[in-house]
């Protein structure tokens, strides 16, 4: 009768990390957003919603969601493009291009959103040509959403980019040794094994860029109605001691994010065990 040994582990411990791990989610996330929906609680259902329907909070939900979804949907097309050549093709100053897909993470956003007056203000480098076809970037919507593409770039690039680099070759090339033309050998082949990373860089991003400030702030131009997205609007709130309109703004913020994230997990998990 053999005797069944305890398993032991390469990196034993786990009651203490384990316990160290709910400790710091606890302090950094658990502790904080709980505080902040019990403030919330505080305020009467009217007032709670008198605070996230004027007017002036509707129009920035329409700027602040509606260019994150536009935002992060351009990021899913371009960084699975910029992640595929990365990974499949060799070129001069590759380590370059792949260095700066990384730049939006390392530069502050209040740098990165004046680079972007510079370049796209009506005198700027790229606006005084666009200017000429009619098109005005810097202080419009068009800007808010151009200012959320540069922020979210990185995260479905980094990504897809490791999921591509798993994917060997050698399914493309048996794909087409069988009669398949290119866009079935996309459609069947390569875009299965690649959905839930795009989904998951796409949820990424547009997290990112529903929380964006400092880049679309200067960009914006901050107009009431027009170019003001939510977070300018919460801090705007919080700067004249309407904390209770912060805390409300900020709630709906919260849970229609929690929401967006947890369709599209669920898209991705569906996605997972279809495509196996």
């Amino acid at each position: 009768m053999s005797i069944a040994l305890p398993r032991r582990r390469v990196i034993p411990g786990f009651g203490l990390t384990m316990g160290f791990t709910l400790l710091y989610l606890g302090l950094v996330f658990l502790i904080p957003v709980g505080a902040f929906l019990l403030y919330t609680t505080t305020m009467s259902w009217e007032t709670f919603w008198n605070a996230v329907t004027q007017r002036q909070v509707v129009a920035s939900y329409k700027l602040s969601f509606g260019g994150s979804l536009i935002a992060a949907t351009i990021n899913l097309v371009f960084g699975a493009l910029v992640a595929w050549v990365l990974v499949r093709y060799r070129f001069p100053g590759k380590r370059l291009v792949d260095a700066l897909v990384d730049l939006p993470f390392a530069l502050p956003t209040a740098v990165a959103g004046i680079a972007l007056v510079t370049l796209y203000a009506s005198s700027g480098w790229v606006g005084q040509y666009l200017e000429l076809f009619g098109i005005r970037v810097a202080y419009t919507q068009l800007g808010v959403i151009v200012a959320l593409t540069y922020i979210g770039l990185p995260f479905v690039v980094r990504t897809v980019q490791p999921v591509l680099e798993d994917l060997e070759a050698e399914w493309e090339e048996a794909s087409a040794s069988l009669g398949a033309d290119r866009l079935t050998t996309v459609r069947r082949v390569i875009l299965p094994a690649l959905l839930p990373a795009l989904l998951t860089g796409y949820a990424l991003a547009f997290a990112r860029a529903l929380g964006e400030y400092g880049s679309v702030v200067f960009i914006s131009g901050n107009l009431p109605f027009r170019t003001e997205i939510t977070p300018l609007l919460i801090v705007a709130k919080a700067e004249q001691y309407d904390y209770h309109g912060a805390a409300a703004i900020g709630t709906v913020m919260l849970l229609a994010a929690f929401l967006m994230l947890l369709v599209i997990n669920g898209l991705q998990w569906w996605t997972s065990r279809r495509h196996g």
